[in-house]
């Protein structure tokens, strides 16, 4: 069997699970290229879809195929083959081109880096755990360099902040003569390297001082590196003093972000700091049943309510168990019940059982490591050996529980400052002290996780 008849049997399968659209939008771009040694290789058109598809689509397809050729374990690979150069990024104009822009002038707006299409405002679920992001988000988008700036957006792994900035730039470029930036910090860190290599820092500066929307996912990328830092200062000084937004997304509020300035800290919470918070059970339950009309076959509401019970973790894991039993469903005769979607979810159930730590288990694991009360955690005595402890607790708190910052300081009696004040200090007191980051990693494994696969 040559790739292009192997796609076609697969393609036939995909259909019979996504609608028309979908299919048209995200396979049907897809090009065989070769069959060798079972790998079959795609062509699609650019880095975008290549990611886009790997990270949505990519359980289907491997399930269509193992349809298509149920004789071979046929796995597969993407290569960009563009049939078109893709254009390179136009650089934003200059300000004093505005000026001089007549009215009959009708600009297009501009974008620097790739905006989703789907990361939009009307994709996203609201619940009671985004609601207050939501909102800044929207009110940045409709006045940006107004409404809060800069913006900066806090959470977890998985619960929408990247698509909330990519709807603020998808939402500012309907207006003409806008430009927006769309970075993430590592990019934005070899983007920055490659400038110093080739001499061209004054373009790199251009380039992101001159839009009138800056997005930056994952801002904590920034930390130990005081070059970038740096640039990175007078960048946002430019666009702040110009009135251009900013937005930042980090996964974690920027004073507990070790390594970074102080200076950048107190900018970056100048406008509105806000969290998204995993969301309840209303709210995943919403997500999934929005989330499916994309397929043909929808699962039925006893099975998704399974899910929106048992995956509580992060948004991303959430239809991941979604896709996966829509694709057990749709591309095997066999019928989906309770027991078969709890067998083939057992490895995501198993990991969020490990992640369901409760504050009792992490007072109890860490007094009982460090020979002290549970009470001494949360009572006002400051000597050394209940101090310590109890900010590790409040720190192993925060890193291992969904739980919000409020939430955690009134399982300690304390402060919403005072549980902030001790995870920056047991983050920064680690990278010196060897002892220290033994007793914290030790705790961790107590309480059943990996600390190197936490960073810890």
């Amino acid at each position: 069997m040559d790739a292009a008849t192997l796609w076609e049997r697969a393609c036939n399968q995909l259909k019979t699970v996504l609608n028309e659209d979908t299919f048209s939008r995200w396979i049907d771009i897809l090009k065989p290229v070769a069959l060798d040694a079972d790998i079959l290789t795609l062509g699609v058109e650019n880095d975008f879809h290549q990611m886009w598809i790997t990270e949505n689509y990519l359980p289907l397809i491997r399930q269509a195929m193992k349809l298509a050729a149920p004789e071979t374990d046929i796995e597969v690979k993407f290569i960009i083959q563009s049939s078109e150069p893709v254009p390179l990024p136009v650089p934003p104009p200059k300000p004093a081109a505005r000026t001089r822009k007549s009215k009959s002038d009708s600009r297009k707006p501009q974008s620097i880096g790739i905006l989703n299409p789907k990361y939009n405002f009307d994709e996203f679920v609201i619940g009671p755990s985004n609601s207050f992001a939501h909102a800044a988000a929207l009110a940045v988008a409709q006045a940006p360099g107004r409404a809060y700036n800069p913006l900066f957006i806090y959470g977890q792994t998985g619960l929408g902040k990247t698509h909330l900035i990519q709807a603020v730039g998808n939402r500012v470029l309907e207006s003409p003569d806008k430009t927006v930036a769309y970075v993430s910090s590592e990019a934005l860190l070899n983007e920055y390297v490659t400038a110093l290599q080739n001499r061209s820092t004054v373009d790199f500066r251009t380039k992101y001082r001159n839009v009138d929307v800056m997005l930056i996912d994952d801002i904590h990328f920034l930390a130990g590196k005081a070059s970038l830092q740096e640039e990175f200062f007078h960048t946002f000084n430019a666009l702040f003093e110009s009135r251009k937004q900013i937005i930042m997304t980090s996964d974690r509020p920027a004073s507990e972000i070790s390594g970074l300035e102080k200076r950048l800290v107190s900018r970056f919470e100048w406008g509105l700091v806000t969290e998204l918070e995993c969301p309840d059970f209303e709210t995943r339950l919403a997500i999934l049943r929005y989330k499916q009309a994309h397929f043909e076959k929808p699962l039925p509401n006893d099975l998704l309510t399974f899910i929106a019970e048992n995956i509580q973790s992060n948004v991303r894991t959430l239809e991941g168990a979604m896709l996966r039993a829509v694709s057990y469903s749709s591309l095997t005769s066999e019928p989906l019940t309770l027991d078969s979607l709890r067998y083939l979810l057992r490895d995501l159930l198993d990991k969020e059982r490990q992640q369901d730590i409760t504050f009792e288990d992490i007072h109890k694991t860490v007094a009982d490591f460090f020979d002290i009360r549970v009470t001494d955690l949360s009572s006002k005595r400051r000597p050394r050996s209940v101090a310590m402890p109890r900010q590790i607790a409040m720190y192993l708190c925060r890193r291992l529980t969904r739980a919000s910052l409020p939430e955690i300081a009134e399982s300690f009696g304390k402060t919403h400052g005072t549980v902030l004040h001790a995870c920056k200090t047991i983050q920064n007191r680690m990278s010196v002290d060897d002892t220290l980051r033994q007793n914290v990693r030790t705790c961790v494994r107590k309480l059943g996780h990996d600390p190197v696969a936490l960073e810890i």
